[in-house]
């Protein structure tokens, strides 16, 4: 016993000296790149504020990738380092010249209460109140009966619903939604194999892949079509079922290629799942006030904007109120929230708000001389820039950060683009390389759902989305291809 407690601890310590020695580079090569001279960066124009939040973006990047501190400790140090040095409020050694190439600190500080973060909260409030009241062993129940009790099969009915319900329903509200319904259906598998990882990892892949299919399934896609049918500039009147008719099958083969991704990587020991599970829907006006709620709730995120007049950030704040006012959600359960993962996404949204708003976005990207680019390489080089962007910062900020530029690089270019099917094919490919994009917790708010369970790591996280990731490149980048060569856009 007492050599077990003695390997155990030299454990220990070598996983703290590696994590020491891990965090001493980082701040090594942090500071060298904050003091590197701007012309190394190849960047025209670049400013001091702008060198700073490079450096800041590579202390994140190698932080995140290694995990020497915790995922919301990077996000912490990276709000209080730009705070106190690259905005209006910055220690008085960091302030610099020019007062308007700073940011504004409230800007950064209110990362914290982002209207996402709203979603976040919306979401574990109406999973909190969804196992308090037995909602989700009812429709646990239901959902997945139709699947079987063939243990990959159950995985491919949680992939699927997931994908369909995120087509039409915020990826964040569906996967906060979703994973109420794993609790009743992991009392069926043992607690230490790999089945548990690979049906939390099934909820932010199918969000992220589901999100492809529709128009309204990803603001990205939102963001695209609306370049692409605005009347001033491409006037393509792409249409809601148009859009469908080529994404929807890819999500579904893609959902289809990820289910036995996960599988192989992280196969079920038990090759059935009795899915008797066990509960049902408390009695009394309670369960009443949450079934409306949930009903409500989805419907509201489900019918667009335009018929409601407000968006699914708002929609969140529903449930909220209404769970407090009547009491079904309590003080204590909010105890509940993992509220270390609202720190790690608040973290990712401050970067790219010093990304965009200081203008270092602009500049990089600005510096990339696509006019000389093949057509090929335009398509390319925009969804891995879009791609590896999208996999740190908010996809949402990275697709309205580059449609913007490449439908004006792409129009400038006039008939050179001919061959790939011209600027729709670059702007489409933009959406789909930021649903792509899931390789770490701080990626997608699906990705940092199912992390905020705890039953996933950053390495199951890295291995399964960079997998479905470049493979969902590879096929959908493939099928623009074919499709603009057929001049069908």
């Amino acid at each position: 016993m007492s050599e077990q407690k003695t390997t155990a601890s030299k454990l220990t310590n070598n996983i703290e000296k590696k994590k020491v020695i891990e965090l001493v580079v980082i701040a090594l090569v942090t500071i060298l790149v904050w003091n590197l001279p701007t012309e190394v960066f190849g960047i025209d124009g670049l400013n001091v504020v702008q060198q700073r939040i490079i450096a800041i973006f590579v202390f994140a990047t190698l932080s995140w990738l290694t995990e020497a501190i915790p995922s919301w400790a990077t996000s912490l140090a990276i709000i209080t380092i730009m705070c106190l040095t690259v905005t209006d409020n910055s220690l008085l050694p960091f302030k610099v010249e020019n007062p308007d190439e700073l940011l504004k600190a409230k800007a950064v500080m209110a990362s914290f209460a982002d209207p996402v973060i709203m979603l976040f909260l919306g979401g574990f409030i109406l999973a909190i109140a969804a196992t308090k009241s037995g909602l989700d062993v009812v429709l646990a129940k239901n959902l997945i009966r139709p699947f079987g009790k063939k243990s990959e099969n159950v995985l491919l009915g949680f992939l699927l619903i997931t994908g369909l319900f995120s087509m039409f329903v915020s990826n964040t509200a569906t996967a906060a939604m979703m994973l109420t319904f794993l609790t009743p259906v992991f009392a069926a598998l043992p607690a230490n194999g790999k089945g548990r990882i690979a049906l939390t990892m099934s909820i932010p892949v199918a969000a992220n892949i589901g999100g492809m299919g529709t128009p309204i399934g990803t603001p990205p896609n939102a963001i695209a079509l609306k370049y692409l049918n605005d009347p001033e500039g491409l006037n393509l009147g792409l249409g809601f079922g148009e859009w469908m008719a080529f994404m929807f099958p890819l999500a579904i083969i893609i959902l289809l290629i990820s289910w036995r991704i996960i599988l192989y990587f992280f196969p079920f020991t038990k090759k059935t799942i009795e899915l008797e599970i066990k509960g049902e829907a408390h009695k009394g006006w309670r369960m009443w006030v949450v079934v409306v709620t949930f009903i409500t709730t989805i419907l509201l995120w489900v019918i667009p904007k335009e018929y409601t007049g407000i968006d699914a950030n708002t929609v969140a704040l529903v449930p909220m109120g209404v769970f407090a006012l009547t009491g079904v959600i309590t003080a204590k359960d909010l105890r509940e929230i993992d509220w270390a993962v609202i720190w790690m996404v608040a973290g990712g949204f401050a970067l790219g708000l010093g990304m965009n708003g200081s203008g270092l976005a602009d500049r990089a990207i600005e510096s990339i001389p696509f006019g000389e680019w093949s057509p090929i390489v335009i398509l390319v080089v925009s969804g891995l820039i879009c791609y590896f962007l999208s996999n740190f910062i908010s996809n949402t900020a990275t697709a309205a950060l580059l449609v913007p530029i490449l439908a004006v690089v792409c129009t400038g270019m006039g008939d050179k683009l001919g061959s790939i099917g011209g600027t729709p094919t670059v702007l489409i490919g933009i959406a789909l390389a930021a649903s792509s994009a899931m390789c770490l917790p701080i990626s997608t708010p699906p990705n940092a759902i199912a992390y905020s369970t705890g039953l996933v790591e950053q390495k199951h996280m890295l291995k399964i989305g960079l997998s479905v990731g470049v493979i969902s490149m590879i096929l959908g980048y493939s099928l623009l291809f074919v499709i603009g060569r057929m001049g069908i856009l």
